[in-house]
């Protein structure tokens, strides 16, 4: 799977080709994920006084935040997306991003210290002759944007006695891309010491002379991976007895990441995959024989549906192995306007192999929206520069029987000093042999607003259904040329499917990756609670049930729990109660009656039930 970095033109220069209308992508000035920290769950493991030897962590957790029983903060971004050459899943993604997602304060053009990633304390007290050594990998850059040569990646060591902490190594910005190994022997005396710590900081800077604020985001990326401190090391101990996950597994179907259930139904010999794509490596200097499993469970049902062997195959020293799984299934459910599959692929090692990367999971949504991004956003979208007043931009759906487009889902990033907060048209066209065609519905000046879903979707109902059938396309028209920054996945490539308007004329898509957009069709969208949503199973969990001012919640099988938020309704629809996911939560504010407690996971509704307040 090869993809180019994002684009990121900044408009640094003030010739007359810079400033032409043209598609722009660049950084975030905002991450959702971190700014959702708060109320997700910081850590794996569990905070230590001092850390004995060895240290190790691949950052292979779905957790966006490092491990807090290894690491002291919370600023770098851990993740599966920024990179498509780590050697594990999952790198330590070092930004212009604090620990809350948001730029930081003091960004300048001629550099700042952003980022750092500090170790817990660690137990060297151990004689010279132990060869103490530190190793990890790095890469400029990965799928966004470079370093320049003035910012650079340093890594420190502290001295517990002195009090003081000491660089030890730094590179500087390159557009060089793919991970370089560093190994670096521990064996003076201020270090080999309890309370030893060591960190890594990134310095960076922000672009000189951007002509539209709306544009100015994240930039000078670092990822870092597979740290490991410990004793009886050589300086060429930079091969790893480890075979293990490394991208994302992807959608099982052929062309969307998520779609309607009863679209898919319609389209399931079109749509349903005859694989499961998953791709590993094999670390080591040896042939190593991998065995690969696989399972899928009925999230809602909280069954497994289906499971089998994808066998055993030697595999070469250093190679990477792109597998994909024959898959003689196809997804049903007992439920009729909804589903989620977990998707489990796990490959069985030897003995001595780390575990925690030797299982990687997809959850397959089907709910009311087709997607076809993943969900992460890793970049910003636009039409902007002169000409771009009235830009379009179009993205193509198929819907497979007929249907009624109830709405669309965008995220629109949060821009610097809200550049971006400005009114544009949301249009619906047909298809006319390949391209927008006709326009079936128009709604004029709708504002760009801030998402309010978990993963940072804002949802623009319509007032009236609008019939669709086959292809179709959504988006929008400009009415300035300022830059609306759309969230843009960088993993996901659209294939011809997204199309921009400029002097008359549409053209396809020249950037890689898909605009966070999504159609939301189906039955007309409620915006209280009906009595008839609760014949669904719900994965939502609660007791006591009647209950006084406090129950227990627990929610199984789904992504991230603590990333949830619960809502509690009266019957008639009214939410009462809106806070983030505790397994112990407050009801003590309601009076005695029934209630409906519904709780969102990503945005997707995970759970609803009745619940009976006793006093």
């Amino acid at each position: 799977m090869t993809r180019k970095s994002i684009l990121y033109l900044l408009l640094i220069s003030l010739s007359p080709a810079a400033l032409r209308a043209q598609e722009i992508v660049t950084g975030l000035q905002y991450n959702t994920v971190l700014s959702k920290q708060d109320v997700m769950k910081a850590s794996k493991g569990t905070m230590a006084n001092e850390i004995s030897l060895p240290f190790f962590d691949d950052f292979s957790y779905n957790n966006p935040v490092p491990d807090q029983g290894k690491w002291e903060d919370k600023y770098v971004f851990v993740n599966n997306t920024y990179s498509n050459k780590q050697i594990t899943k999952g790198v330590a993604t070092f930004d212009i991003l604090d620990s809350h997602g948001a730029m930081y304060d003091m960004q300048t053009p001629s550099g700042f210290a952003a980022d750092r990633l500090t170790s817990r304390p660690v137990n060297l007290q151990y004689p010279a002759s132990s060869n103490i050594r530190l190793s990890f990998l790095f890469e400029a850059g990965g799928l966004s944007d470079s370093p320049e040569t003035n910012d650079s990646l340093s890594l420190q060591f502290f001295s517990p006695s002195e009090n003081s902490w000491y660089r030890v190594w730094s590179t500087k910005g390159t557009e060089r891309k793919g991970f370089r190994n560093v190994i670096i022997h521990i064996n003076n005396q201020r270090y080999l010491q309890k309370g030893f710590r060591f960190r890594f900081i990134n310095y960076a800077s922000i672009a000189r002379n951007i002509m539209d604020p709306s544009m100015i985001g994240n930039c000078d990326i670092w990822n870092l991976d597979y740290v490991l401190l410990d004793a009886g090391r050589s300086a060429g101990d930079t091969i790893y007895s480890d075979v293990a996950f490394t991208l994302p597994t992807r959608s099982l179907l052929r062309n969307y990441e998520a779609m309607p259930w009863k679209q898919f139904r319609e389209a399931v010999f079109l749509e349903m995959g005859l694989a499961i794509p998953v791709t590993y490596r094999n670390n080591d200097n040896i042939v190593r024989n991998v065995t690969r499993t696989f399972q899928i469970r009925d999230v809602y049902q909280n069954a497994v549906v289906h499971s089998f062997s994808g066998g055993a195959q030697n595999t070469e020293p250093g190679s990477d192995v792109s597998y994909k799984a024959n898959l003689i299934y196809t997804f049903n459910t007992s439920f009729a306007d909804s589903a989620l599959f977990m998707i489990r692929s796990s490959l069985k090692t030897d003995e001595f192999d780390p575990k925690i990367n030797d299982t990687i999971v997809y959850y397959q949504h089907f709910g009311d929206y087709f997607a076809y991004d993943d969900g992460s956003s890793e970049g910003g979208y636009g039409l902007n520069g002169l000409g771009s007043r009235n830009a379009m931009f179009a993205h193509r759906f198929t819907s497979y029987t007929e249907d009624t487009l109830r709405a669309i889902d965008i995220i629109f990033n949060d821009s610097f000093q809200d550049a971006n907060k400005r009114a544009f048209d949301i249009m619906v066209w047909d298809d006319s042999n390949g391209n927008p065609g006709n326009v079936i519905y128009r709604k004029e000046e709708v504002m760009v607003e801030s998402g309010t879903s978990i993963n940072g979707f804002y949802r623009y109902y319509f007032t009236e259904g609008i019939p669709v059938e086959g292809d179709f396309y959504i988006g929008w028209k400009q009415r300035s040329e300022t830059f609306l920054n759309a969230g843009f996945d960088v993993n996901t490539p659209h294939k011809g499917r997204q199309f921009f308007w400029l002097n008359g004329n549409w053209n396809i898509s020249q950037v890689e990756g898909s605009v966070m957009i999504h159609p939301v069709l189906g039955m007309p969208l409620l915006t209280g609670i009906r009595e008839n949503v609760l014949e669904r199973k719900s994965v939502l969990k609660i007791w006591p049930n009647p209950a006084g001012d406090y129950i227990t919640l627990s929610i199984e099988d789904w992504p991230v729990k603590s990333s949830a938020y619960i809502s509690v309704f009266d019957l008639a629809g009214h939410e009462l109660i809106r806070a983030p996911f505790s397994e112990v939560f407050d009801i003590s504010r309601l009076s005695k009656g029934m209630y409906i407690v519904i709780t969102q996971i990503d945005g997707r509704r995970a759970g609803i039930n009745r619940l009976i307040k006793s006093r």
